[in-house]
C-alpha cells in the first residue's frame, strides 16, 4: 500500500520541486548584490566595476554594491569571493592579472578556473608604452636601440612584481636584448608619478590609466599592443607596425562567481551583465576611458579565462619572476 502511495506521488513532488525551483530562480536577486573589487579605489577596475554595476542594478532591480577589498595584488578580495556562499550574491571583479597570479604565485589559497566561474568579460584595455620626456626616442625602433645601448643604466616601472606592466615590460627587454631595470611599485600611481619624475624612464600602462598624462603633454606614447591602434590615441601606432609585433598583452577586466552557483543564476547574472555592458551610457563611459567594451557572457569568457591562464604562464615562467 505505501509502496503504491509513494509511486503515485513521486511525479507530483517532482513536478512540486522543478516549480519551486523554478520560482527560486525567478524570484533572483532578492536582496543586494556585492561586487569585490580586488585593488583600490579610483583604478580602472574600480571605475569600470561601478560603472556596470550602476547599470546591473537596473537590470536586476536590486542595488549592487562595490567593495574595495585591496592587497597581494589582487589575491585578497580573490580568495574572499571564492570562499563567499554559490549563491550569487558576491561577485568577483577580476583582471588579467589574476590570470598571472595562477603561475606568478606558488601558495595561493583559490583557483581562478576551479574555485571561480567567469560571467563576462567587461571591457579590455591595450597596454601603452610610454616614457619620460626627456628620453631621446620617439618610435618603438629607437625606444629598443636605447634599451639596449644604455646596458643597467635605464630602468622601466610597474605598478608590480607579476603585473601585465611587468611582463609586458620584461618582453620588451627581451625581444630588445636589453637589460633595463625593473622597478616594481605598489600600484600604477606611484609607478607614474616617478615615470613623470625621470626616477624611472620608460613603462608599460593600462591606457585609461596614462591616458590623461599623455593628452597633457606629460608622458610620451610610443606604441600600444595589440594589432590595432586605439582610437582614444589614433596617431600612436600599434605594435603590430613596428618591429616588435609580438607584443600583444592586453588587461582585461570580468566578473566571476563562485564556482558552484546554480547554472540559472550564472545566466541571470551573464545576462544581466552583458544587457548592462551593451547600454549606450556605459559604453561612452568605457570608451571615454580607453577601455573597449566587450560584454561576452558566461559561454565565451569562461574558456577564454582558462586560454589567458595558460598564456601567462609562459610568459611568468620566461620572465623568472616567482612570488611565495
Amino acid at each position: 500500500m505505501n509502496q503504491t502511495l509513494a509511486r503515485l506521488l513521486r511525479p507530483l513532488l517532482a513536478t512540486t520541486l522543478a516549480m519551486s525551483c523554478g520560482v527560486a530562480a525567478a524570484a533572483f536577486p532578492e536582496r543586494p548584490l556585492r561586487i569585490i573589487v580586488p585593488f583600490a579605489a579610483g583604478g580602472a577596475t574600480d571605475v569600470i566595476a561601478r560603472t556596470v554595476a550602476d547599470e546591473m542594478a537596473n537590470k536586476l532591480g536590486q542595488p549592487v554594491i562595490v567593495e574595495n577589498r585591496a592587497g597581494a595584488n589582487g589575491n585578497i578580495g580573490a580568495s574572499a569571493a571564492a570562499r563567499a556562499d554559490a549563491d550569487g550574491y558576491t561577485l568577483l571583479m577580476a583582471t588579467s592579472s589574476h590570470a598571472i597570479n595562477a603561475t606568478l604565485y606558488r601558495n595561493l589559497d583559490y583557483s581562478l578556473t576551479k574555485d571561480l566561474t567567469g560571467l563576462s568579460n567587461l571591457a579590455s584595455v591595450p597596454l601603452l608604452l610610454v616614457v619620460n620626456t626627456q628620453v631621446p626616442a620617439g618610435t618603438a625602433a629607437e625606444m629598443s636601440a636605447y634599451v639596449k645601448s644604455q646596458g643597467d643604466k635605464i630602468a622601466y616601472a610597474s605598478g608590480g612584481t607579476g603585473t601585465a606592466a611587468h611582463l609586458a615590460g620584461a618582453q620588451f627587454n627581451s625581444l630588445s636584448d636589453g637589460h633595463a631595470i625593473h622597478v616594481p611599485y605598489k600600484g600604477g600611481a606611484l609607478a607614474l608619478n616617478d615615470l613623470i619624475g625621470g626616477q624611472v624612464q620608460f613603462m608599460f600602462a593600462n591606457l585609461p590609466e596614462v591616458l590623461s598624462q599623455v593628452q597633457g603633454g606629460r608622458l610620451k606614447p610610443i606604441a600600444v599592443t595589440g594589432k590595432q591602434r586605439h582610437t582614444a590615441l589614433p596617431d600612436v601606432p600599434a605594435f603590430s607596425e613596428t618591429p616588435f609585433a609580438d607584443m600583444t598583452a592586453r588587461s582585461w577586466f570580468g566578473l566571476f562567481v563562485r564556482a558552484g552557483t546554480p547554472p540559472d543564476v550564472v545566466e541571470r547574472l551573464s545576462t544581466a551583465i552583458t544587457e548592462s555592458v551593451a547600454a549606450p551610457a556605459v559604453q561612452d563611459k568605457l570608451k571615454s576611458l580607453g577601455a573597449d567594451p566587450i560584454g561576452d557572457g558566461h559561454a565565451a569568457f569562461q574558456p577564454y579565462v582558462e586560454q589567458e591562464v595558460e598564456r601567462w604562464r609562459a610568459l611568468v615562467e620566461a620572465s623568472g619572476a616567482s612570488v611565495n
